[in-house]
């Protein structure tokens, strides 16, 4: 009754004249402090309220809960810099995505999480943004996820428009000047205020800003100046990203970032957010990505998170050497266990004792917060460290003679367009490792049409062996997939194998066994992406193409990918945004620029020198970088 006694309250008309007149004379300052003040009151009641638990207001998909928090300890989060949330549990329609897991999200860190798909790291981002964890309530949180809406706002307007403090002082002070215009000069103190709190913010600056962040992903002069409704869903999610750059909150939360981004726009992206001052938590399959922004990795586990110092290249180090610590105490147990049975005891009986000899083992390491702490918590036995294993391979092809494939002198232009290649040549071996790039709508789609075969040039030709079998691959290959067979079933028909070589190709990709017998049109794009693959090593090809691969692959699927084609006695042409991809395949460089294609002199670092000399990012402190970027 309490709570409908305060809306009551608020709501009444009854209010004294004298809390009218005294919430009139407060300044602005304390206005805004008492707003925070009330919004902090309103959270803390809402969780004392719910004690903790209950459903979170995702969806019914989800059940969210977090131990209980005392009324000291919600009152202590008021000034909180750091997010932190004990032994919390989330569940997706009965299954087990968090149990007992503890979040630690400390100020002003760069945090990678990382983890096997599907386990629940797109759904933590969700749930920290909708606030179903007690948070401080100075923390503001942005989770870029969506494209933004498409309407008559050009891109640029639609960046501004996100910093709704300036949006709403601009036309506050439109409104004002108005007004003292018309002669009505008391309003003139206020005018003053709004003045002073628009320079405060940099309010002058923020169009050029806008426009710098902009040009970074990839937008021309004229394109940022275009409407919304006119971009594509790549576009309109690089706008989404540009808002979220330009607002700056406390906690960034980017979920693939780099999925929509060409190669140059992953660069400038991963320059800018090495000097991000603010806290950022990063889900990426983008493995130089991570290394470049990140200090510390989040590794999502078996239901649970650890925390790792450093990029992912020292997390990678680090958890070889806890999974041999993790499979020895493993180990251990199991030899108890097996001893005590031998003894007569029955495996409930051994499996109870190891239990209670772990707790003793833990009762004499803890400390007393620990011990505190982990009060609610049962001990469990020790599971077996799971492998997650991918390995692809590409068939070794048969010897053929040149020329093998290539473009002479061609031209290419769609009707009534501007010529996107003109007397271009270009040409490739079985040996060859070549990787393109340039940014989005220089033409990498279209030249590896050129050479397919999928369109034809105005002038020039194509050649190549015709015995010559070409593989090709990129994020759309499992939209071609049959939508009611089973994949097991489509590999059979198609390739006349029997059942078990079927599934024995699928796992190769890292299809996991229950996917080989759902039907296509239910798997993931990360599922058919695997099917695809599949289906183009057992079609043998003497070269392959690869056209953003990695998109709906997994970091370790990305790994196995690069295995693949260092082993593999082919021809090789990537079109990727993934870095470490073109690095350990050591691809040579082509760029597409100025209507043909070009070998890039010098090794990626350099192209990436280059690139970010280009876009006027280079400045002698890498530290601000993010701040003092200037694009001409």
């Amino acid at each position: 009754m309490e709570n409908v006694d305060i809306k009551q309250s608020e709501e009444s008309s009854d209010i004294p004249n004298e809390a009218i007149e005294m919430e009139k004379k407060l300044t602005h300052k304390e206005k805004k402090k008492l707003k925070k003040q009330q919004e902090y009151e309103k959270q803390m009641e809402l969780m004392l309220k719910k004690g903790g638990q209950g459903h979170s207001e995702l969806d019914a998909n989800f059940t969210v809960s977090q131990s209980q928090k005392s009324i000291g300890q919600m009152a202590a989060l008021e000034n909180a810099v750091d997010i932190k949330v004990e032994n919390f549990s989330i569940a997706a329609k009965g299954k087990d995505l968090f149990v007992n897991a503890n979040l630690l999200i400390a100020n002003g860190r760069h945090y990678g999480l990382v983890g096997p798909n599907g386990h629940g790291k797109t759904t933590l981002l969700r749930h920290l943004a909708q606030r179903a964890f007690a948070i401080p309530p100075n923390i503001d949180i942005l989770y870029c996820e969506q494209e933004i809406v498409a309407d008559a706002l050009t891109a640029v307007e639609s960046v501004l428009k996100a910093d709704v403090k300036r949006t709403e002082l601009l036309e506050e002070c439109k409104k004002l000047e108005e007004s003292a215009n018309s002669g009505h000069l008391e309003v003139q103190d206020r005018l003053n205020e709004v003045y002073s709190e628009l320079k405060a913010i940099g309010a002058d600056s923020a169009e050029p800003r806008a426009r710098r962040i902009l040009a970074g992903l990839g937008f021309s002069k004229e394109m940022q100046d275009r409407a919304t409704k006119h971009f594509s869903g790549g576009w309109r999610m690089r706008v989404s990203l540009a808002r979220a750059l330009f607002i700056e909150p406390t906690l960034l939360l980017l979920d693939e970032p780099t999925n929509h981004l060409d190669l140059n726009a992953v660069i400038w992206l991963d320059n800018y957010l090495q000097g991000w001052k603010k806290t950022l938590l990063i889900v990426s399959h983008d493995q130089s990505f991570l290394d470049n922004v990140c200090n510390e990795i989040i590794h999502l586990d078996q239901c649970k998170l650890y925390y790792y110092k450093g990029n992912y290249s020292m997390f990678k180090k680090m958890f070889v050497q806890k999974r041999k610590e993790m499979i020895k105490e493993y180990e251990k147990q199991e030899k108890k266990i097996k001893e005590m049975k031998a003894h007569g005891s029955s495996k409930k009986q051994a499996e109870k004792k190891q239990k209670e000899a772990l707790t003793r083992k833990q009762e004499k390491n803890r400390t007393k917060i620990q011990k505190q702490e982990e009060e609610i918590q049962t001990t469990e036995l020790l599971q077996k460290p799971k492998d997650y294993i991918v390995k692809f391979s590409f068939p070794e092809p048969p010897p053929l003679q040149p020329p093998i494939l290539g473009l002479h002198n061609v031209t290419f232009s769609y009707p009534n367009q501007k010529s996107l290649f003109i007397e271009t040549d270009f040409g490739i071996d079985l040996s060859s490792r070549v990787a393109i790039v340039g940014p989005n709508g220089v033409g990498k789609s279209t030249f590896l049409k050129l050479l397919t075969g999928d369109l034809q040039p105005l002038k020039g030709e194509l050649r190549k062996n015709y015995r010559l079998r070409i593989g090709r691959f990129d994020q759309h290959s499992g939209e071609h997939l049959t939508a009611e067979e089973t994949p097991s079933e489509y590999l059979m028909r198609l390739f006349d194998l029997p059942y078990e070589k079927a599934r024995k190709q699928l796992g190769m990709f890292g299809l996991a066994s229950h996917a080989h017998t759902i039907k296509m049109k239910d798997l993931s794009g990360g599922q058919k992406a695997r099917v695809a693959l599949a289906e183009l090593c057992l079609n043998a090809p003497d070269v392959v193409i690869l056209d953003e691969p990695t998109n709906n692959l997994d970091i370790e699927s990305i790994d196995a990918l690069a295995d693949a084609i260092n082993d593999y006695k082919g021809g090789v042409i990537i079109v990727s945004h993934d870095e470490r991809l073109i690095r350990e395949t050591e691809c040579t460089l082509y760029v597409i620029e100025e209507q043909t294609i070009n070998e890039v002199e010098g090794d990626f670092d350099d192209y990436r020198k280059e690139l970010l000399e280009s876009l006027g990012e280079i400045i002698n402190n890498p530290s601000i970088a993010a701040n003092a970027a200037v694009l001409q």
